[in-house]
């Protein structure tokens, strides 16, 4: 099987997914069709470069709705010979984007892509397209459908997390965010997002607190116990599916969840020929994918077994990894990720990660499979595994190699 290895990997700043975010007025075709022009000028892309534009969006409606990623195209100054498309594995959707490019250069179909996603939840509200798992009862009820904030708290509780765990991890990711930036380790991948009259924007990830303590995070009132005790009283419907549960225990809150902003990231994916064809190096080897489906309920206990299914497909051990990107949907889902493998802490989201810099739904797969890649050059070291929860019951993985 032909090898498919990553040439190159840029992401935007993150701008706060609000009014008075930095890049609240720039559209999703925008931000996409600028980055995209970066990748084509980075690695000097001519013509029918790529086999396709692969681009992640989870709130596919208004401005990011009709296949975005075929508008970007044309939007940019890439080839219009390049078509495009749009996927939706909700938080991992930057992240699938990789991977079926990755799958299909292996595969022969086509010798390079472009893949990533983005998501401008400042612009285009999380959860406005609908969605069947939610408001339809035929499948709510079946499923025991509760909110992921109560599915976070769920897997606190089932796994003995506390609230001043969470919180501690909460402020580890500020203050590794912070340094990473102080550091510079972000610069090989940032791609600065300017107006029409060149002047830039954002530069930097701006929903980071890097002062904050445990004793702030202390403060906070919890997001999802109102919501779950009172009305509409989601932790009945946990309880049904987890009579064991005497209690749940509501420890996630604005400061140890991910945050609400905008981004967008890119990943340029070919196979050997294509590298020479286009003068470019290849920086790693896409090892595996994997994918898998969960407890929907629960919802975000998928990182743990979509890497023992990835580990098992590439014949490898929790051992062979250097380093990971987990990504920080809410505290307890990258616990249970360390409470589960055994991993040392200090190898985990070595640079900060959703809890400080925010999750942009489509981007966040691309995000974190490049910042892994950078950190691996930057300790010299080899091997990498990413993973992302999924809502609706999901978790999906990427192992790569450097080269």
């Amino acid at each position: 099987m032909t090898d498919a290895f990553i040439y190159d990997a840029a992401r935007t700043p993150r701008g706060k997914g609000r009014k008075d975010g930095s890049l609240h007025e720039v559209t999703s075709l925008a931000l996409s069709a600028g980055l995209l022009n970066a990748v084509k000028e980075r690695n000097g892309l001519e013509g029918h470069a790529v086999e396709d534009l692969i681009w992640g969006n989870v709130t596919q409606v208004k401005e990011q709705g009709g296949c975005l990623a075929r508008s970007a195209v044309l939007a940019s100054d890439l080839d219009e010979s390049i078509p495009g498309l749009s996927i939706n594995r909700f938080c991992a959707s930057g992240m699938e984007a990789v991977n079926l490019a990755a799958n299909q250069i292996r595969g022969g179909a086509g010798n390079g892509y472009i893949a990533g996603g983005v998501e401008m939840m400042g612009r285009v509200a999380m959860g406005s397209d609908g969605a069947a798992i939610a408001v339809d009862p035929s499948l709510a009820m079946k499923t025991y459908f509760v909110p992921q904030g109560i599915s976070a708290d769920i897997i606190a509780t089932e796994y003995g997390f506390s609230r001043e765990d969470a919180d501690a991890l909460a402020v580890e990711s500020q203050k590794r965010a912070a340094k990473a930036w102080e550091e510079g380790r972000f610069d090989k991948s940032i791609v600065p997002v300017k107006d029409q009259n060149g002047l830039t924007i954002l530069d930097r990830d701006e929903y980071m607190r890097p002062g904050t303590s445990v004793e702030d995070l202390g403060k906070l009132k919890a997001s999802f116990q109102e919501m779950g005790e009172i009305m509409p009283g989601f932790d009945k419907v946990a309880m049904l599916k987890y009579p064991h549960l005497e209690k749940i225990n509501h420890i996630h809150h604005a400061g140890n969840s991910s945050g609400i902003v905008d981004g967008a990231a890119a990943v340029l994916i070919g196979n050997e020929e294509f590298g020479k064809a286009n003068g470019l190096k290849p920086r790693a080897r896409i090892r595996a994918t994997a994918k898998i489906g969960t407890d929907p309920t629960i919802m975000l206990t998928g990182p743990v077994p979509v890497t023992e299914k990835i580990l098992r497909d590439s014949g490898m051990s929790i051992g062979d990894i250097d380093l990971f990107e987990v990504n920080e949907a809410f505290s307890a889902v990258v616990l249970r990720f360390m409470q589960a493998f055994q991993v040392d802490p200090s190898i985990i989201n070595v640079n900060g990660g959703a809890i400080a810099m925010g999750h942009p739904l489509g981007a966040t797969g691309a995000i974190i499979i490049g910042t892994l890649l950078d950190e691996l050059e930057r300790q010299d070291k080899t091997t990498g595994l990413a993973t992302l929860c999924v809502a609706s019951g999901m978790g999906a993985a990427t192992i790569i190699e450097r080269v």
